[in-house]
């Protein structure tokens, strides 16, 4: 039988990625304490932890590394053959199971280390038997893992299990595990089965060609943790013994986010969460998504190719265009939205109103037909609705809230009164809170609390972007509807220099300026403990940026 060849593309499917030899290096040697530990790595791939292993036991005065101490169990065949060549380079073995890990039959042994890269696969890509069976070996564990969850949340609990009550776990794991709601079984699984947690980031990139921010999970012991201990390194050059900061989660499933900050940091901004100045932004109204065409280029369109299609006004819907780069400022309104249009953007959505009261033009019936020919109908999204032509969900919010995001997620009122697409987030306003919010909730929402709340209940992407979605986004600390209509007047005339501070790009003048009239003179909050904040949320602003860099 001829062996098929490995390739990037065929790793990636199946969520193998080279580790660094610093990292394997420093797990292994925190990991393993005694020259009879017996040794597990899940997913070994061509041995990366195996060997450091191996030669951390050498090191504690092991005389010979075999299959005794060394074990493991890896999906692909020529990868597990490689494996075993290069143990056997450098004198030693090791006992590896070549099928998929939830396969094996482990049971009732368990292990001093077990130590490991485990296979990261989103969700989109981790269906069918290989979902069912991981899903299974956590349920046995006692933890239902939704169906969200990437492949790497399974892997972390089954190996809990499989390691000796004093034993270590070390793991080298997608920073989603803080984060993610799906993470959230994962994180109270953890803090239950282990005595100690510790977790080891990374201020910029450290894997060659992954975007995807990595966390080293340390954990030993017989649970539960009183706390879990967050540490930092710029890179892996500094991963040595970097300064650890204690943090108790206040929720067991909660997001482990607040554990980057610094300690004074996180206890003054949850201490403000506390009060009464500050709400969730679902104290306020609803977040929402916006609309789902399933093809943008044909339902998005410009002025000038509605007017040559011959579209008349019922069969158009105003919309705030693709993206969110003209929303940048407090609000959107009627001028900005004529000015996107002599410009070419795609201001229109094609939306023919088809019932007793409005007969379809001839041009809208041919604009279908060509779509029709163009096979728009095929499209997933357009696919499953009837008629394929009419996208749903047409909605006119209060205000507009950008969620992929370089900087910070922007509140921006919808004066022009369009409809949206899927590319910002809607916010509908308590009917009680409309005009209040409207008028002066984007200005009030730039202050260095909200800016590092949006940090720590959004999402760090590849690339430095920090996304948020409509369930976190309602999470989002907000002044309460009590200070800002206490504070209105005031934020009200902040607004035109602010405006002019934004269009310049300054949003950083912005947050210090709504900081001193809401926080400090409106509050009466500290202005130490003012700048304590936002620098917090600038150093996290800060690591996330580092991280687009390249890997040092």
């Amino acid at each position: 039988m001829h062996a098929i060849p490995d390739t990037p593309e065929l790793r990636k499917a199946r969520g193998a990625f080279f580790t660094p030899p610093e990292v394997t290096r420093y797990i292994c040697d925190w990991a393993i304490r005694s020259p009879d530990d017996q040794v597990y790595e899940p997913s070994c791939g061509e041995a990366d932890f195996l060997m450091a292993a191996g030669q951390r036991l050498r090191a504690l005065g092991a005389r010979k590394v075999d299959e005794t101490l060394l074990r493991g169990a890896e999906l692909h065949e020529d990868s597990a053959r490689g494996a075993l060549r290069e143990l056997d380079a450098h004198g030693m073995s090791a006992g590896i199971d070549v099928a998929d890990f939830f396969d094996v039959d482990l049971a009732p042994h368990q292990f001093d280390v077990i130590a490991g890269n485990p296979p990261y696969v989103r969700y989109q890509a981790f269906q069918g038997a290989a979902r069912l069976k991981a899903q299974k070996a956590a349920l046995a564990a006692g933890v239902k893992l939704s169906g969200l969850s990437s492949s790497w949340a399974a892997f972390t609990i089954a190996c809990g299990e499989l390691v000796k009550p004093d034993g270590r776990l070390g793991f080298v794991l997608p920073a989603e595990l803080l984060s993610t709601n799906y993470g959230g079984p994962v994180r109270s699984y953890l803090t239950r089965r282990f005595r100690s947690v510790k977790l080891i980031m990374f201020d910029e990139r450290v894997f060659p060609g992954v975007l995807a921010e990595v966390v080293l999970l340390l954990a030993e012991g017989r649970g539960p943790a009183k706390h879990v201990e967050v540490s930092r390194a710029r890179n892996l050059a500094l991963l040595g013994d970097p300064p650890i900061t204690y943090w108790r989660p206040s929720d067991p499933e909660g997001k482990w986010t607040p554990g980057l900050l610094p300690t004074d940091a996180a206890e003054a901004y949850a201490g403000l969460l506390k009060t009464a100045a500050f709400t969730e932004l679902d104290g306020w109204g609803k977040a929402s998504l916006g609309m789902v065409t399933g093809n943008n280029r044909y339902f998005c369109l410009t002025a000038d190719e509605a007017r040559i299609l011959g579209l008349t006004e019922n069969e158009l819907v105003r919309i705030s265009p693709p993206g969110s780069r003209h929303l940048r400022g407090l609000a959107f309104g009627e001028r900005a939205w004529e000015d996107l249009a002599e410009d070419g953007r795609r201001v229109f959505l094609f939306r023919p109103k088809h019932d007793l009261e409005h007969e379809m033009s001839e041009s809208a019936a041919a604009y279908i037909e060509a779509g029709r020919m163009r096979g728009v109908q095929k499209a997933y999204k357009c696919r499953v609705r009837t008629p394929w032509w009419e996208v749903p969900g047409i909605r006119r919010p209060d205000l507009f809230l950008t969620y992929m995001n370089h900087d910070t997620p922007r509140l921006v009122t919808n004066a022009a009164n369009v409809a949206y697409l899927n590319s910002v987030h809607g916010i509908t306003l308590k009917a009680a809170h409309r005009a209040l919010g409207r008028d002066v909730l984007p200005v009030a929402a730039l202050n260095s609390v909200t800016l590092l709340g949006a940090e720590l209940v959004g999402r760090s992407y590849g690339g430095g972007i920090l996304k948020v979605e409509p369930k976190e986004a309602e999470l989002l600390p907000l002044p309460s509807v009590a200070v800002v209509s206490e504070a209105r007047e005031k934020l009200w005339a902040l607004g035109p220099h602010l405006a002019q501070l934004l269009r310049k790009g300054d949003l950083q003048s912005a947050v210090q300026e709504v900081d001193r009239v809401l926080l400090v003179e409106h509050l009466g909050l500290k202005r130490a403990l003012v700048r304590q904040l936002r620098e917090a949320r600038e150093a996290m602003f800060q690591r996330r940026v580092s991280r687009a860099s390249k890997p040092a």
